[in-house]
């Protein structure tokens, strides 16, 4: 089968297509064939060992990944697709359905075919959408769905999310909207109206406004790309406010050491857990008319190189599509 591949860490150029084995489902695993995955931030922290982040995350990289080379060649996590094949043991798949999911840290998808068990991120794909629209359901989601969980999200209480046009950002607009707080948006001046469409109650445009300084305060704030920190969102937080990071190695110092504390704090779900029950309730809010994964760019396969630049450019609005 073709897979993107790579076998040294650096910039988007070590990935390459090539033909390697197509992997064969074990007794509880059903066989995917791949007809759209994308390219994400961690397919880009992965690929680059994260090197971006600083020394110390980096390290830590390379300690789960591949000291000196990565042990997991292909990347890709999120996929959607059709069962070409079931093990033994799998009861709730059979060949020909449509499925999406992801494979998280075992990565995989950026190929033909990929292999999940039947009890892993994996469903039936929601009535009524392509692969291609599938395939991006689960990342930005399944990440903005850990973080505000921790936040006790309802009726009366007020959130910021920054970043709000990324992957992560626009899930977590949506999905802050459904639990019933009330939202406050900050991205970019071109996705304003788009991030309104997606249940925003006010925008903010970071190139206009700095919201650290314009005397709001909030329940949570929701940092959806990792540009903002806890020191600088302080004064933005009510008393007992919550500041959600998605990522760096402060924020899991501060997530360990504020709560204890009182007061403000930052909350980070150590490690992440995310589960097949998640991705079933973003089906049925997808199928309720409740949730959208948004998309910017589609790629083929073939073109991965040029996508993983694209995302690296930190512009992308939604998620960035590979079809096969």
């Amino acid at each position: 089968m073709r897979a993107v591949v790579f076998d040294r860490y650096g910039p988007p150029d070590v990935l390459r297509l090539e033909d390697v084995q197509r992997p064969v489902p074990k007794e509880a695993e059903v066989l995917v064939k791949v007809h759209a995955t994308t390219v994400n931030r961690l397919d880009c922290a992965t690929r680059e060992a994260n090197r971006r982040s600083g020394l110390a995350l980096s390290f830590m990289s390379r300690l789960v990944f591949g000291l000196r080379r990565p042990k997991r060649r292909v990347l890709g996590t999120e996929f959607a697709g059709e069962v070409e094949a079931v093990g033994a043991a799998v009861r709730e798949f059979a060949v020909g359905d449509k499925v999406f999911g992801t494979s998280g840290l075992s990565f995989g998808a950026h190929a033909e075919f990929v292999c999940m068990r039947e009890s892993a991120r994996i469903a039936h794909m929601p009535a009524g959408m392509t692969f291609a629209e599938a395939a991006p359901i689960c990342d930005g989601a399944l990440n903005a769905l850990t973080c505000l969980k921790q936040a006790d999200l309802r009726k009366g209480r007020r959130i910021l999310i920054y970043g709000a046009s990324g992957a992560i950002g626009t899930a977590g607009v949506q999905l802050a909207r459904y639990f019933g707080a009330d939202v406050t948006a900050v991205c970019n001046t071109k996705n304003l109206e788009l991030v309104k469409s997606l249940g925003a109650d006010r925008v903010i445009d970071y190139t206009q406004e700095d919201f650290t300084r314009n005397g709001q305060t909030y329940d949570v704030i929701f940092d959806a790309v990792g540009k903002h920190s806890f020191r600088r969102c302080r004064g933005s937080l009510e008393p007992r406010g919550i500041y959600l990071p998605t990522d760096g190695f402060a924020n899991l110092i501060l997530a360990l050491v504020t709560p204890r504390l009182g007061g403000k704090k930052v909350l980070f779900q150590i490690p992440p857990r995310q589960t097949k029950q998640d991705v079933l309730f973003l089906k049925e809010l997808i199928e309720a008319g409740k949730y959208r994964p948004v998309i910017d760019r589609r790629y083929p396969l073939e073109d991965v190189v040029e996508a993983t630049r694209y995302v690296e450019t930190e512009q992308k609005t939604g998620n960035v599509v590979l079809t096969i």
